[in-house]
């Protein structure tokens, strides 16, 4: 275990606040708690301030420690954009690299990714952390978020990652079992729909449509079974509560072996994929770059072969 300097009691504080634990901070930075907590006294005793209410099951960030971390936060993940990019040097980029992602790309996309770019880069360590919310990725000390295209703010850098997709309405054949199956979204009023809650702001979410005529549809859900996990209301329709309301790659297993049947898929929209997005005004991290390329790779398409053309006669 290493000790810690005054500079990295700025880290020590910065990373705290993201773990909210004192544990697995002083695990990230490879230092004991014993040590991590002193720094972090230390930097409190500089600022004349406290920067956490701590008690013995949790750590959470006072006014002042939100502040601080506002201005430091960012600065910090300056220092180690500044130090990694130096592995462009290097033949082998390395460190930790910390991704958020909802539960859809993570356990379909990333799933895919994953294990074989740890395998071809070993020295990369990868944190996932879910959250189907509308995280800032920069002020969280992400280096990096997956989200539709559309839905990336304009100041973040946004590439294709993965294959495209389409809404898909999905229902076991128990559920749908005598009961009307549905050919267009006015068909839903007679279903019972499992309804997705967002945790941020506490509102249900719409499923979108595609009319005959090309046009895009709103449609209020009703149901009984309601959640906030986009898995979950996946579960919910392999247990026959109902029609849910997802994307293909997260239920194409089930659809193949039969478990669950999909409806109403004239007017499912199409999506290009999920984005991974990334802060404009920093310079992409070398493993960053390294697991956009690797993924690129995977998900690119086959060149098509030249035509055949028969001979000329």
């Amino acid at each position: 275990m290493r000790q810690l300097s005054q500079l990295d009691g700025l880290v020590a504080f910065v990373s705290v606040a993201r773990h909210r634990s004192f544990a697995a901070a002083a695990g990230d930075l490879g230092v004991t708690p014993p040590a991590l907590s002193q720094a972090v006294r230390q930097l409190e005793q500089r600022l004349g301030v406290r920067l956490f209410h701590r008690t013995t099951r949790s750590v959470a960030l006072t006014e002042a420690g939100e502040q601080f971390l506002s201005r430091v936060g960012p600065a910090v993940a300056e220092l180690f954009d500044a130090t990694e990019s130096m592995d462009s040097f290097r033949d082998t980029p390395k460190g930790l690299l910390r991704l958020n992602a909802g539960r859809v790309v993570a356990g379909t996309v990333l799933r895919r990714v994953i294990p074989p770019f740890r395998a071809a880069h070993p020295e990369v360590q990868v944190e996932v952390f879910i959250d189907d919310g509308f995280t800032d990725i920069v002020a969280e000390g992400f280096d990096a978020g997956f989200r539709l295209g559309e839905s990336v703010g304009k100041d973040m850098v946004a590439l294709p990652f993965g294959p495209p997709m389409s809404v898909a309405v999905v229902g076991s054949p128990d559920y749908l079992r005598g009961r009307s199956v549905p050919k267009t979204p006015a068909d839903l009023a007679s279903h019972d729909l499992i309804r997705y809650r967002f945790n941020t702001s506490g509102h249900i979410y719409k499923w979108d449509f595609v009319s005959a005529k090309g046009q895009p549809l709103a449609y209020e859900t009703h149901g009984g079974f309601v959640c906030n996990d986009s898995m979950a209301m996946v579960d919910a329709a392999l247990d026959g509560l109902g029609l849910a309301y997802t994307f293909d790659i997260a239920v194409q297993e089930h659809l193949d072996a039969g478990r669950l049947v999909r409806v109403l898929q004239d007017h499912c929209p199409r999506h290009p994929g999920f984005h991974i997005y990334f802060a404009g005004h920093r310079q992409i991290p070398p493993k960053l770059k390294r697991f956009v390329e690797f993924a690129q790779a995977m998900f690119r398409p086959p060149a098509a072969s030249p035509a055949r053309h028969p001979p000329a006669r």
